[in-house]
């Protein structure tokens, strides 16, 4: 199976996972994936992850986070750049999602971070998702 977009199907697993409802997803790992899966975490939008090496690439297991009302914490995940349109922004250009009720998740020289870090530190990058 050729895969052009790994993190439009690591986004598009956890959005179907929460709306089945389910309580954890696996997800085949990198080392992207695991970076945009911590901030998920620091952020609180899942419970927790864990790393299961399975021999090959590994795979990522990721605990869904409900509230009360049984809803998903994550209510929209969007890609933004794209394999055939990169979306860059410089550090003065650093977008700000849902007035910062959400978070963008960049690729940038310092590593992958959110957009609050990025301005914090000053930085620009590719714009990978945005996450509310």
């Amino acid at each position: 199976m050729s895969m052009t977009d790994p993190i439009a199907d690591y986004l598009t697993r956890i959005r179907n996972a929460a709306k089945a409802r389910h309580s954890k997803v696996d997800i085949p790992a990198s080392k992207v994936k695991r970076e945009i899966t911590r901030i998920l975490r620091d952020y609180q939008y899942i419970n927790n992850f864990i790393n299961i090496d399975d021999g090959l690439q590994g795979i990522i297991r990721i605990y869904l986070k409900y509230d009360e009302n049984d809803n998903c914490v994550i209510t929209r995940l969007s890609r933004v750049s794209k394999p055939g349109l990169r979306k860059y922004v410089d550090s003065k250009e650093i977008p700000s999602v849902l007035n910062n009720l959400g978070i963008a998740i960049l690729s940038t020289p310092k590593g992958i971070i959110t957009n609050n870090e990025a301005k914090k530190l000053g930085v620009g990058g590719e714009v990978l998702c945005y996450i509310w």
